[in-house]
């Protein structure tokens, strides 16, 4: 029985040196500055990537802008393009619908100081050949003659007559279509 007590003893001793030790055992202790530092770092890569996504941002603001711009841009030459001065028939005298379009026109050429005119008279099929030709010259000069006197250069503007040449039917509505001034830019 001794020596189950003194097993017993011996054991109780074991058991509490090892509670002890690891009781006792070093802690590695993290100290303030190297939770600071790392909050620092973390801290700042926040602040660049938050720079980073303001940046990104501005560059999507700038090119959406740009392709607007472009947009509005190509629209503008479109529409200087495809929208012809009309006449009545038999006539060069420019109407208030014709007035108009030819001021839109000459705010396109001011914003585009570069760009060359091509101001083509155009007839619808009725008439002899000569006449329509001459009569294209008129729309096209007239035309050119407003522009100018709306202040865009004489040297940005040329004028072609090709009277009934490009006609496109002969009704009515193509009739009233093939009498025009249409405006195609030089490249």
């Amino acid at each position: 029985m001794k020596s189950r007590m003194w097993m017993s003893l011996v054991m109780v001793a074991l058991v509490s040196g090892l509670f002890l030790t690891v009781s006792c055992a070093k802690k590695a202790v993290v100290s303030d500055a190297t939770t600071t530092e790392a909050q620092a770092k973390a801290a700042t890569e926040a602040e660049r990537l938050e720079q980073q996504k303001i940046e990104q941002q501005k560059i999507d603001e700038q090119m959406a802008k740009e392709k607007m711009i472009k947009d509005a841009m190509a629209k503008a030459e479109s529409n200087f393009i495809n929208k012809d001065v009309l006449f009545a028939y038999d006539s060069s005298d420019l109407d208030a619908t014709a007035v108009m379009l030819l001021k839109e026109k000459a705010a396109w050429l001011n914003a585009n100081p570069s760009a060359i005119a091509i101001i083509e008279g155009h007839c619808d099929a009725r008439g002899t050949n000569d006449y329509n030709l001459a009569l294209g010259e008129r729309r096209a000069s007239v035309a050119k003659a407003y522009l100018i006197n709306l202040g865009i250069s004489e040297s940005v503007l040329e004028t072609i007559s090709y009277g009934e040449e490009q006609s496109t039917g002969s009704t009515e509505a193509a009739y009233r279509l093939d009498r025009r001034a249409h405006f195609v830019t030089k490249p």
